[in-house]
């Protein structure tokens, strides 16, 4: 249950939104990390050491980066700042480093803080650098990217990386109690949570302390204005289904969605597609994971019927990569919309596996002698590569009648659609095998 002293530990206006009277004003206050803040664990320590240095929080969405940034600020007494490195630039560095400087000539030091420093370029990382070496700012970069990969080495090795983990289900039931504390019924009481809506609660906000903390200010309003004291499941999801549209990661209903997605753009549907694209991002999944299932209907779905599909999907996830939300979404939902469109095949998919299948039933079976290398003296006299036709040197660029697979084997994997590109692609195959029934009675082997 919530803490006596809540109110006065969350501070703020009861006006102010419930995440801000929320917030930490001591470590004693955060929920999780507990590998971190714990007694003799290391942020522990160095927020009892008095002495701060740069440090790289990496975890995911939610867990508390944020807050721990500030209450390190508060902490040392030092000036806080804080740059989105989606929204800033060197500009905003330049800002910050004289503000830095002033409140040095006071005497009083300086946290920056960068959100989301991964998607800082090579060139904003090293603009700051320096600062950070002499000493200025204490830098404290917050990544739900692998900060090995999306880091400057020359800053990786000035800072120390913490992993900030998702907090577990008996965790976030600890912020459903404090949140419910400060959101009262219609009454003025303190609004009531059955224990089966209370874990549903934790369970559908995984891992996420500001995912929980918004779905109970969003009960709570509901809940006052139906003039209802108690929150059940059934009213859990009722109170919520304007914000969870019945999103539900890593269940069935995710599944079941991303399913409807996929089926959209296969039945060529840019109208549906487009619902079930938004639906999702709408009830929170992840851009990134949908990029990536794009990506996949572009190779699965479409394939050689438009090869600018692949390309154009592979464009879009680069381009999220470098806008974020919300801004790069537009170019997923640009992808979806021409996939949707686009001429289908599922020609490619369907000889892969084909092929798969064949090569395990034959996979024993040796090259061909004249398809074999023949790098030295020894195996050319052993007969590789001999009587192989350099398709180059032939008529229309092709070895008539010659045979690619091994000896005994014979099978045709890729039936390429009328659609699309591929149109064009069956009439050549066709062109290509009458050349080889013309030149295989003369060429039997």
């Amino acid at each position: 249950m919530h803490e006596p002293d809540l109110l006065t530990q969350a501070g703020g206006s009861e006006h102010a939104p419930l995440a801000e009277r929320m917030r930490p004003r001591s470590l004693n206050d955060v929920v999780g990390q507990s590998h971190l803040l714990g007694p003799g664990k290391p942020l522990r320590v160095a927020f009892d050491s008095g002495r701060p240095h740069s440090m790289i929080f990496w975890g995911p969405p939610g867990v508390g980066k944020t807050t721990l940034a500030r209450l390190m600020a508060n902490g040392f007494n030092a000036q806080f700042l804080a740059i989105s490195a989606v929204l800033g630039g060197v500009k905003d560095i330049r800002e910050a480093v004289a503000t830095a400087q002033r409140a040095q000539v006071q005497g009083r030091r300086t946290i920056l803080f960068v959100d989301e420093v991964h998607r800082f370029n090579k060139a904003q990382q090293d603009a700051f650098l320096p600062y950070v070496e002499s000493g200025l700012f204490t830098f404290i970069g917050a990544t739900t990217e692998n900060p090995s990969f999306e880091v400057n080495s020359a800053l990786l090795s000035r800072a120390r990386v913490y992993v900030l983990q998702a907090l577990t289900p008996e965790e976030l039931m600890v912020l459903v109690d404090r949140a419910l504390a400060l959101m009262p019924d219609a009454a003025g009481q303190t609004l009531q949570i059955d224990a089966a809506a209370r874990e549903q609660l934790a369970r559908w906000a995984d891992g996420d302390a500001r995912r929980v903390i918004n779905a109970i200010e969003v009960i709570a309003e509901a809940a006052h204005e139906a003039g209802r004291t108690l929150i059940d499941p059934d009213w859990l999801e009722t109170s919520l289904s304007q914000s969870l549209r019945r999103f539900d990661k890593g269940g069935d209903a995710f599944y079941d969605q991303i399913s409807a997605l996929h089926k959209a753009v296969r039945g060529s549907d840019p109208d549906a597609s487009l619902y079930w694209f938004a639906r999702m991002i709408d009830g929170g999944a992840d851009p990134r994971y949908l990029s990536r299932r794009i990506v996949r209907m572009a190779i699965e779905d479409i394939g050689l019927a438009d090869p600018r599909a692949t390309q154009l999907a592979l464009n879009a996830a680069d381009i999220y990569e470098r806008l974020g939300s919300p801004e790069g979404e537009l170019a997923l939902a640009q992808a979806v919309v021409y996939l949707a469109c686009a001429a289908k095949s599922n020609a490619v998919y369907m000889a892969y596996k084909q092929a798969r299948r064949h090569a395990e039933e034959h996979g024993s079976a040796p090259v061909p002698l004249h398809l074999r290398n023949a790098p030295t003296a020894l195996m050319k006299a052993m007969g590789h590569g001999k009587a192989y036709r350099y398709a180059h040197d032939e008529p229309y660029g092709y070895a008539a009648g010659e045979h690619y697979f091994p000896d005994g084997l014979q099978a045709t994997f890729y039936t390429p659609t009328d659609r699309g590109l591929e149109g064009k692609i069956r009439d050549k195959l066709a062109f290509l095998r009458s050349l080889d029934a013309q030149a295989r009675p003369r060429n039997p082997g």
